[in-house]
């Protein structure tokens, strides 16, 4: 899929590798950028600067999203590409203990990382299906094909996200409907206290977004399921696969890495 002459829509567009994603899409030639953010006010900001729509919409509410797909194809008479992208982070609440996050935050990443994806699909699928084609771009994380020591409710939640993202593209391959899953490490946006425009946040292996939505428009491009901006994170898969005990212990080497008061 080219991006040129496509009515796009970008969920937490307003910020990081949204944004990005947003200008990107804008520079390759999109027929219409919808940037869609829990913060609405951001979120027509960015679009203003992109001739595109701007929502605020809260991404844990399947009515709001529902409402938001439902008006963008009645002005623009179809959605191309969903990117459902809109993600946080939280970390354990004590970092030495995988439970110790709290059940709202465990709901909230349920929502957002998992629910956020199933129900833009239930919203968008039919109008695909019936014209035979349709793409969707789902962020998950490497933490969704490997782990994140400390935060257990995230990697969990991103995994489910991934486990999704291939349920729809086994589902609705055959009618047209094209699936990518975008698994990105460390990107320098505020999620992780890094500078969006460029900079490294002084963390080894930190990308840009910019850099991210270059890797998303050649996956498309080749209609890739799996979308790695960070080559090493395949590398890092096949030890996993190849080893998994052998991988958990180096995981755990890791994790003590880190220091651990009660040891």
């Amino acid at each position: 899929m080219q991006i040129a002459g496509q009515v796009c829509v970008v969920t937490g567009g307003a910020n990081g590798i949204g944004k990005a994603l947003c200008e990107r899409f804008h520079a390759e030639g999109a027929s219409k950028v919808i940037v869609v953010d829990l913060e609405a006010d951001n979120a027509k900001a960015v679009a203003a600067t992109l001739d595109g729509d701007g929502y605020g919409v809260d991404v844990r509410d399947e009515a709001q999203i529902k409402a938001m797909v439902e008006q963008v194809e009645a002005d623009h008479g179809r959605i191309d590409l969903f990117c459902s992208n809109a993600g946080i982070i939280a970390g354990d609440g004590e970092p030495w203990y995988a439970t110790s996050a709290s059940n709202d935050v465990w709901q909230t990443m349920w929502d957002i990382h998992v629910m956020s994806h199933v129900w833009a699909a239930r919203a968008c699928l039919p109008g695909m299906i019936t014209r035979g084609d349709g793409y969707f771009l789902n962020t998950a994380s490497a933490a969704g094909l490997l782990n994140q020591v400390g935060d257990a409710a995230y990697s969990t939640t991103k995994h489910a996200a991934v486990g999704f993202a291939e349920a729809l593209a086994i589902t609705h391959g055959d009618d047209g409907v094209k699936v990518s899953c975008l698994c990105p490490q460390a990107v320098a946006t505020r999620m992780i206290g890094g500078v969006e425009d460029g900079g490294t946040a002084g963390v080894d292996g930190v990308i840009t977004p910019q850099d991210v939505a270059q890797a998303v428009v050649e996956g498309i491009a080749d209609e890739r399921f799996l979308i790695l901006p960070h080559a090493e994170v395949q590398q890092y898969r096949e030890r996993k696969t190849a080893d998994y005990d052998r991988w958990i212990g180096g995981m755990r080497k890791l994790r003590r890495s880190f220091g651990n008061p009660s040891l």
